[in-house]
């Protein structure tokens, strides 16, 4: 072999051998990507086995412990961890958690609790907390609880709010007066305050009322629970002087107030509201028809906006309210009693109407308090009513004639002077009452048998809130109305009114017909006049 022969084979074998080790090299390369991509597949199916074993555990476990009523019970708490609301929820006054007694009571009694009482729940979060049919189902204060406790059971109106409101929801209560709305919207919120003692000074829990009569009666309500824990209360409304008043609020963790004197107050400076936690409206709709929502709307704004929890009350669910809580209200669970987006009585009054002439009034009147204080029934509560403050002037000079020892509210009588009639029928030193409409509204005035409607009022609205004063707290009473060709206009509405109530309705009162005719005056002509009521109310300010 030549030289150069030798020298061409050398070079081919090193060809060779390159190529066989680049061919080596990249091979390397590839089986390190395969071994790369194999290991992270192993490492793949080991984890998800590893999820999979934790699931099937969990379920085993949850299988092995849950009994039907915890399911029900876990449940609720998922709901209650939503995202939906879980900003508030988290943070909410007692942090909710249904109780274990309450989860195991079989869903037949719950539905039959519902369809007994009329209960109906709207909300966008469906969190679908159970009532609370008894005290025992509810964890509070010791102190809170043993007042509550002195009650059989929590009413309807409270057995379904309650939950919501412990769980730092807005709430909308639509029911009838006397349905127990003032502890409904008053033990969560003085629960809160006891939990929350140290955190916050100030007005705390804040109560807007529409009369004065109704103010007071919710301040008597709520010192039976905060003088127990040890909470300062005042109560805020005009016609009396504001001094007393401002070194009040200065003190105050919760205040309940009359629209008009809060707003005063808070003009000058007097009242800092912007720790206010709880806001409630009661009677909201009543508010409204005084022409309250500018001022409303103005106390508001200086409450706390960003963490507030806001209630409101009412007895009935117009157009009016329903865009008032629209205003200020978040994802608000609305919470119904009876049917009470139409106008309609408390079925367990017994409601009597007679028709009769004008002029037969006031013997007619001594006839009834004849027929509902006598015998037996001699010590029983009467609550007579008319349309006019000089109308019922009038009347009670004539009862006191003939030897009834009547107490009297209406406006030409001072608010001392109401204040201390309201207390004497309260506590039984008089049990006969004349009243114009200003206490028609949310007065509490436990055991009234009978109502008298001595003129019927200007609307069926008012005479519903009226005849409410008997009847309350589930008891059963009676509303006896005369009526006269004077308010034949508004026969029709009355007729349905008991129609609804399955009251029986006399032939005379259909005589008059069944719709709404324009009211005429001898001297003054129609002065009955047509309104566009999607018109808000305005108050107006006499200086």
């Amino acid at each position: 072999m030549s030289r150069k022969e030798h020298k061409a084979k050398k070079r081919a074998n090193e060809d060779e051998d390159d190529i066989q080790f680049k061919k080596h090299k990249s091979n390397g390369k590839e089986q390190k990507v395969r071994d790369k991509k194999e290991h992270k597949k192993k490492k793949e199916h080991k984890d998800k086995k590893g999820k999979n074993n934790k699931k099937e555990k969990k379920v085993k476990r949850d299988n092995s412990e849950t009994t039907d009523g915890e399911q029900i019970k876990s449940d609720v708490e998922e709901k209650t961890e939503k995202s939906a609301g879980n900003e508030s929820i988290k943070d909410a006054p007692g942090g909710y958690r249904q109780s274990e007694d309450l989860s195991n009571i079989p869903q037949a009694d719950v539905d039959i609790f519902y369809k007994e009482n009329e209960v109906s729940v709207e909300d966008k979060l469906n969190y679908n907390y159970r009532p609370l049919l008894s005290f025992n189902h509810l964890s509070l204060k010791p102190e809170i609880q043993s007042e509550i406790s002195k009650f059989p059971k929590p009413t309807p109106i409270q057995a379904v709010s309650w939950p919501y409101l412990l769980a730092g929801r807005d709430v909308i209560g639509v029911a009838e007066t006397g349905s127990g709305k003032t502890f409904a919207f008053g033990v969560p919120a003085i629960n809160y305050l006891v939990d929350n003692r140290s955190q916050k000074r100030g007005v705390q829990v804040l109560v807007i009322s529409p009369t004065r009569e109704l103010a007071s009666q919710i301040y008597d309500n709520l010192i039976l629970l905060t003088d127990k824990v040890g909470l300062e209360c005042c109560c805020v409304y005009g016609g009396v002087p504001k001094y007393e008043q401002r070194e009040q609020l200065k003190k105050s963790q919760v205040v309940v107030a009359t629209p008009g004197r809060l707003l005063d107050l808070i003009n000058e400076n007097s009242v800092d509201l912007s720790q206010v936690r709880y806001l409630v409206l009661d009677e909201a709709d009543r508010m409204l028809e005084k022409g309250f929502e500018e001022d409303i709307k103005s106390i508001v704004k200086h409450t706390n906006t960003t963490d507030r929890q806001t209630l409101m009350f009412t007895a009935t669910w117009p157009k009016e309210v329903r865009e008032l809580a629209s205003t200020f209200m978040r994802d608000p669970v609305k919470v119904s009693i009876g049917d009470r987006d139409e106008l309609s009585a408390n079925k367990r009054i017994t409601q009597i109407v007679e028709v009769i002439e004008q002029r037969q009034k006031d013997r007619k009147l001594l006839d009834l308090l004849r027929k509902y204080q006598s015998g037996s029934k001699k010590d029983d509560k009467v609550l007579i009513f008319a349309l006019y403050k000089k109308e019922a002037s009038r009347v009670e000079n004539n009862l006191r004639y003939h030897g009834y020892d009547v107490a009297a509210i209406h406006g030409d009588l001072s608010q001392q002077q109401r204040t201390q009639a309201l207390n004497d029928f309260k506590m039984g030193k008089s049990n006969l009452l004349l009243a114009t409409d200003v206490a028609a509204r949310g007065l509490d005035i436990p055991n009234v048998k009978t109502v008298i409607n001595l003129t019927f009022p200007l609307t069926v609205e008012d005479y519903v809130h009226r005849i409410g004063r008997t009847g309350r707290a589930g008891q059963t009473g009676t509303a006896h109305t005369l009526f006269t060709d004077q308010e034949k206009h508004l026969a029709g509405a009355l007729v349905n009114v008991l129609n609804g109530a399955n009251q029986p309705v006399p032939e005379e009162l259909k005589k008059f017909g069944t719709h709404t005719k324009k009211k005429e005056h001898s001297a003054y002509g129609a002065f009955f006049k047509d309104v566009d009521l999607t018109k808000k109310p305005k108050k107006i300010t006499f200086d």
